[in-house]
């Protein structure tokens, strides 16, 4: 990959139009149309799993991060590629472990002693999707390597800034903590992925059918673009401006406002949290075909979108509540819009 230029630091354009990307524009229903492709595509290598690979695609086009949560086996890895090669992006795998340096994952600059100059050698965080495999095996300062190019799409190393791919999105892969040689994710880390999921065992029948789908090629050979990054630009585009009315928009603050007045949590959701739980209700709306953002939209990507940044207090703790259950109660207690009349 060609060294990447400097270029001044912040957040790539906001545009709510699809010809900023030089890409056709599509209404809700076409969005929906090459989501389904695009499903399709992956769920031939991820069997069984519907709703994870949906809720990867919602966090795709909310132009947010996703972390895998669950034990070794499932399919974490492969969602990602599958996801990747679907869309037609790049796609780079950084393999964490507890010797992996901050400098591995963003790139260094390397001194010419012929022309006495230093070249900045991009890292492999420079990709469409970034798959962050075992995140929790590397050491908090190796994992904070992340936080500005999650946060800001750049990277910024001996004083230059260097814009990450457009789109961008990290795939994490987590085991869970209470496995040997893991570190917990800090919460600031945590709170930059807009999505968490488990992909969980297959069920019987799905494993049977993943025996005779994957037992003599691997499905990831098979699997061929469906669409490419011109047009998922322009599925973002769509979907961060889809219509979203000021009641749907409070009902976000109010769940997110709820988490915080727990008495079983010690830290509750964000606002950046609030933030992410919008787009992501957008990215499921839209991935129903709706121009437009239902209270049911929230509802379903509450949980994914705030349990994990929930921390749990001595009494949440001694009561063995999960932070999804505590999601699931405050979504119960809060009130929901009614629609505007007229």
């Amino acid at each position: 990959m060609p060294s990447p230029g400097p270029r001044e630091s912040g957040r790539r354009p906001e545009s709510t139009g699809a010809a900023a990307y030089g890409a056709e524009p599509l209404d809700a229903a076409g969005v929906a149309d090459v989501v389904g492709r695009i499903a399709g595509a992956v769920q031939r290598v991820i069997v069984g799993k519907p709703d994870a690979v949906r809720l990867a695609l919602v966090a795709m086009l909310a132009e947010g991060h996703l972390l895998v949560e669950d034990v070794p086996g499932v399919g974490k890895t492969s969602l990602a590629k599958a996801m990747a090669r679907a869309v037609d992006g790049a796609v780079s795998r950084i393999q964490f472990t507890p010797d992996l340096m901050p400098g591995d994952i963003t790139g260094t600059s390397v001194y010419h002693r012929q022309n006495a100059e230093f070249e900045f050698r991009p890292g492999p965080v420079f990709a469409n999707v970034v798959i962050a495999d075992e995140i929790n095996r590397a050491s908090p300062k190796t994992q904070s390597a992340l936080l500005e190019c999650m946060a800001e799409y750049q990277v910024t190393v001996d004083g230059g800034t260097y814009p990450l791919g457009d789109p961008f999105m990290v795939v994490a892969t987590q085991n869970p903590v209470e496995m040997d040689g893991t570190y917990p994710l800090p919460e600031a880390q945590r709170d930059r992925f807009t999505v968490r999921i488990s992909v969980g065992y297959p069920d019987p029948t799905a494993e049977l059918a993943m025996l005779d789908e994957h037992g003599t090629a691997e499905p990831l050979d098979r699997l061929r673009p469906v669409t490419d990054l011109r047009t998922l630009r322009s599925m973002i585009a769509t979907t961060r401006g889809l219509h979203t009315a000021a009641e749907v928009r409070r009902y976000c603050v109010d769940i997110v406002s709820g988490t915080r007045r727990l008495s079983e949590v010690r830290l509750g959701a964000s606002p950046r949290a609030t933030l992410h739980l919008l787009r992501a209700a957008r990215a499921w709306a839209v991935t129903s075909g709706r121009g437009y953002v239902v209270p049911d939209d929230v509802q379903a990507v509450a949980v994914p979108v705030l349990a994990h940044r929930l921390v749990l207090g001595p009494e949440g703790v001694a009561a063995r509540r999960s932070a999804a259950d505590l999601v699931r109660g405050v979504v119960g207690r809060v009130a929901v819009p009614s629609p505007p009349r007229g």
